[in-house]
């Protein structure tokens, strides 16, 4: 049995991160468009966005404004909570 290639790079420290880009648009540089880009990503250096915006600044033509960067670790402990009670189901 193979782990998947996603689930590994979660075991190295990947989380899904999503980021929410403002940009100009070219043909109207005073109207601001979004974009949301979701990837796996290595926190706090970000490697793949960092990719990604330095592709989007060489290749494409609309300006960027401002990310905001949101992520979430997707492997970590269970909660686990105590219960007082017990339900049972006929």
């Amino acid at each position: 049995m193979t782990v998947s290639p996603a689930f590994r790079r979660q075991l190295e420290g990947y989380s899904l991160t999503t980021a929410e880009i403002l940009y100009h648009l070219p043909d109207h540089p005073h109207v601001l468009q979004t974009f949301v880009w979701q990837h796996h990503d290595l926190f706090p250096e970000f490697p793949e966005l960092k990719r990604f915006l330095s592709f989007w600044q060489d290749a494409l033509d609309g300006p960027l404004h401002s990310v905001k960067v949101a992520h979430s670790r997707l492997i970590r402990p269970a909660e686990l909570r105590a219960i007082n009670g017990e339900f049972r189901l006929h």
